[in-house]
């Protein structure tokens, strides 16, 4: 349909708009322009662009004459909320069209790699009011959770466009596979020392075992921003090691009275950071897309591809030594490893549903440890896995008595490499093509960006926080 046809077919749509924002307060002629120059979105980048930017940032410059969040009546957050929708429809729309020109743009025609975080803040360069700048994010960082508009939305947007167009989105996953500079320029060091301990994480190596070890102790070994980068640097760090051949990851020793002086393996994602706004919207895509993603396929090399058909990722098995619990994240990256060996009193859960959010790529890859039915009850109405049950064997290797653990993972790494691991990366990729290819990941990832961007600024995300974690009384 033509863009005059559409444009008259809506005019209803925007008397409505405009009287929303009168009925909120806002100036009658900023809400008119605003509402005027809704753009049509017809495929010459360079119009839509224009035509875009200026309505995007015309829709933030209305939000910035309400009151913030916690402030507005009914009818200013409604009049926020409409210009939010259709800021993000503009777009949905813009993006559609364009979003492979923009990224090959961005990336010097895919010459360039750009983890997300670079990716989407020159993104906002390029484009003004495409994607938030810097300084906006940082602006809600500041914010509790509740308190947000949620500008990282159009973040998620934007990453799930790049992902849906098949050469974009599997240059980004492979950009994201790549070993963080960090590791590069520490790599020499481990290969001297052995260790390094990074503080939120310590990589050593144990005989012909490079063991990473997640430490957060006050928060049972949690995950948050503060935990990320380091966790992913240390297990790069492990799969580059060439003195040893095969990793391990553990939960370091907690504090807590009720499991002083034990390892934990994971508590998940920090819920209390969580909800006071602790937790940017791209750790979740960094987090799945890097370390988790990088346990699983190994380290991309330069510009070789790591797709499975051309055998380009540099690889190692992973085993996983899961003490008291793996919540959450915990138990994601049980579905990445190799080898789970646990102990006989340890549980596995993956509370989404009481936390209001996607539980990483759970979704995709727990259907093949346990089925359909009973991954639908762990994540939709919370069921938990013992570990020394028949569901819980389906995902854990090898169940010991707690005090036997570190026997255990001694012997499990002896029997891995006692005969060598030549075949170890052509047996994962063996499997991985026919379980989880890479373009089965860049689509699953293409879903995951939006719908979490929209789970992480959903009022739901706050009243399950505050009813099932009593986040409200929890200090950070």
């Amino acid at each position: 349909m033509e863009c005059s046809s559409l444009a008259k077919l809506r005019e209803s749509d925007r008397q409505d708009v405009h009287k929303c924002l009168l009925r909120a307060g806002l100036p009658p002629k900023a809400a008119k322009a605003w509402t005027n120059a809704k753009p049509c979105i017809a495929g010459k980048l360079q119009r839509d662009a224009t035509a875009g930017s200026k309505y995007w940032c015309g829709g933030d410059d209305l939000l910035a004459k309400l009151p913030k969040k916690s402030l507005r009546t009914k009818e200013q957050q409604l009049a926020a909320d409409v210009i939010l929708f259709e800021c993000r429809n503009a777009r949905e729309q813009f993006l559609t069209r364009h979003a492979e020109v923009v990224y090959r743009k961005l990336t010097k025609n895919l010459g360039l790699f750009s983890r997300v975080d670079d990716l989407v803040y020159n993104a906002a360069k390029l484009v003004p009011g495409l994607t938030p700048t810097r300084k906006q994010v940082e602006a809600e960082g500041a914010l509790m959770q509740s308190e947000k508009d949620g500008v990282e939305i159009d973040q998620g947007i934007f990453l799930a466009q790049v992902l849906a167009v098949p050469t974009t989105g599997i240059h980004l996953c492979h950009a994201m596979l790549r070993p963080k500079i960090e590791a590069a320029e520490r790599w020499a060091e481990f290969t001297k020392n052995g260790v390094i301990d990074f503080g939120p994480a310590k990589v050593k190596r144990q005989g012909k075992a490079a063991v990473v070890t997640v430490k957060n102790p006050r928060f049972l070994n949690a995950e948050d921003d503060g935990t990320l980068d380091d966790t992913e640097t240390a297990a790069d760090i492990a799969i580059l090691d060439g003195m040893s051949e095969i990793c391990v990851l553990r939960g370091g020793v907690v504090d807590h009275p009720k499991y002083k002086g034990r390892n934990v393996f994971s508590a998940g994602i920090n819920l209390t950071h969580l909800y006071r706004g602790k937790i940017p919207y791209l750790w979740y895509i960094r987090r799945d897309m890097g370390i988790v993603n990088k346990m699983l396929r190994g380290l991309a090399m330069g510009s070789a591809s790591p797709d499975e058909v051309y055998g380009g990722t540099r690889e190692k098995p992973w085993i996983a030594g899961v003490d008291v619990f793996a919540i959450g994240g915990g138990c994601q990256y049980l579905l990445a490893m190799d080898y789970v060996v646990a102990g006989s009193d340890a549980y596995m859960t993956l509370p989404a549903r009481k936390e209001g959010i996607i539980p990483g790529a759970a979704n995709l890859r727990l259907t093949r440890f346990v089925g359909a039915r009973l991954a639908r009850q762990a994540i939709l109405m919370g069921r938990r896995f013992e570990c020394d049950s028949p569901e819980g064997r389906m995902i854990c290797d090898k169940i010991v008595p707690p005090g036997e653990m570190e026997q255990a993972i001694d012997q499990v790494i002896e029997d891995f490499t006692g005969s060598g691991v030549v075949s170890a990366a052509g047996n994962r990729r063996a499997f991985r093509v026919g379980e989880e290819p890479l373009d089965m990941f860049r689509r699953y990832m293409a879903v995951y960006c939006r719908e979490q961007a929209y789970c992480h600024f959903s009022p739901a995300l706050i009243a399950n926080l505050e009813k099932h974690w009593n986040a409200a009384q929890r200090k950070i």
